[in-house]
């Protein structure tokens, strides 16, 4: 998962890219005879001051949120790799299909149940917040005593749920998990095209334009080739090889529709589509189980050494972090702006933030069990199988038709 974290940063650092770019040029445009750099420092003031250090901190909040779905991340990860003996003290779980070797698949489940419940249910107490001044913010923002009281709850009642019940809840989180990953996929593409829009509107980078298209097409084309020689350097490396040409055939495919007259969207956002497609692409491949002959780069990791640790506790990050900046970012699935934002609306959809984190709960169980329950998994090892490749190449072809139909949405003038 090396590559998860460049990933994550561009969505990361998405919002307030947007955020730094609008008010620098409100402000351009009222006070024309302020500098730059005055307007850059007025910015850091408000942001910071205004942000962080009055009343109810929504921007401080969503950090005690990340901070909480990291311990209990690290949590389900202690149960499957070192906890089944402790687990296996519960009477009540020894109706897992299996018998003792899923224990730890099930001890993943439950911790993503509490964890999923909690943010489940912020969001039904905080969907719809509109202004600063609505109780819900100071429930979103403060009150952290009860909320992390109200959290350890969650966390430690589903050990005493029936076994049944959290197979079912297992087969629930396939959906939730899918979910996020179509959240997390609209939301990247929809940065991509605003990064694009942003660069070419007025001809504001003549140069970094090309520069930038010409760098993402060229380190995707070098992603493909890699792959051919790391994990399809064998003609009995079929599904690989066809894996990785159907990426090569996606990356053409939105390049021509980018290129198409009634789009004239250029070569940059497609150039960085083709390195996120990339990427999924190398992330299935990767995810593959280490015992086939292809995947040779896996077969040198199947030790715990400090590469697998290393890897294995990215991952981890990277998943929080992805969370984090997903959820912050509805306003990508607001199709029509109904009125202009005012000074006392609430900063970010909190409704949708902690729906988003409710998702990634059932995102990282399924990542800790290769998506399958009824599967041992080695210790230090995340999303390994054959259901886990599957996901990825799917997300990898959705990507694809929504960029696509995106692209002819925007010709048509949405």
């Amino acid at each position: 998962m090396w590559l998860d974290s460049e990933l994550t940063s561009v969505t990361l650092v998405a919002s307030h890219v947007r955020g730094y770019v609008n008010v620098m040029t409100n402000e351009a445009m009222e006070d024309p005879g302020v500098s730059s750099r005055e307007r850059y420092a007025r910015f850091m003031e408000n942001s910071c001051c205004t942000h962080f250090c009055i009343g109810p901190n929504p921007f401080m909040a969503r950090f005690v949120y990340a901070l909480l779905f990291l311990l209990a991340s690290l949590l389900a990860w202690a149960i499957r790799d070192y906890g089944r003996s402790a687990i296996s003290e519960f009477q009540r779980l020894n109706g897992c299909h299996g018998a003792r070797y899923c224990l730890g698949a099930e001890g993943v489940l439950r911790i993503s149940f509490g964890c999923s419940s909690f943010f489940f249910v912020m969001f039904l107490s905080t969907a719809g917040t509109k202004k600063l001044d609505d109780p819900r913010n100071s429930w979103h923002s403060e009150w952290w005593p009860a909320k992390i009281i109200m959290w350890m709850g969650f966390i430690a009642v589903p050990f005493f749920i029936p076994s049944a019940f959290i197979q079912l809840y297992g087969k629930i989180a396939h959906f939730g998990a899918g979910a996020f990953l179509l959240i997390q996929l609209v939301s990247v593409i929809s940065f991509i095209t605003w990064l694009n829009d942003c660069c070419r509107s007025e001809k504001r980078c003549p140069i970094q334009v090309p520069i930038l298209s010409i760098a993402a097409y060229v380190a995707s084309i070098l992603g493909i080739v890699l792959m051919y020689v790391w994990y399809a350097s064998k003609p009995t490396c079929s599904l690989n090889i066809l894996f990785i040409t159907l990426t090569l055939v996606l990356l053409q495919l939105m390049t021509f529709v980018s290129l198409h007259p009634k789009v004239k969207g250029g070569f940059l956002s497609p150039g960085l589509m083709g390195m996120y497609i990339v990427f999924l692409c190398w992330s299935a491949i990767r995810s593959e189980p280490q015992t086939e002959v292809c995947n040779q780069k896996a077969q040198a990791a199947t030790s715990a050494d400090w590469l697998t640790i290393t890897s294995f506790v990215i991952a981890v990050f990277v998943v929080v972090m992805a969370t984090f900046s997903t959820g912050i970012d509805s306003k990508c699935f607001q199709f029509k702006r109904t009125r202009a934002e005012s000074e006392d609306d609430v900063p970010y959809g909190y409704g949708f933030f902690h729906f988003v984190f409710a998702m990634g709960g059932m995102y990282f169980a399924m990542l800790f069990i290769g998506w399958n329950a009824h599967k041992t998994m080695q210790k230090w090892t995340i999303d390994v199988g054959w259901a886990s490749t599957w996901v990825r190449l799917v997300n990898e072809w959705l990507a694809t038709l929504i960029y696509v139909w995106r692209q002819f949405r925007r010709a048509q003038g949405e």
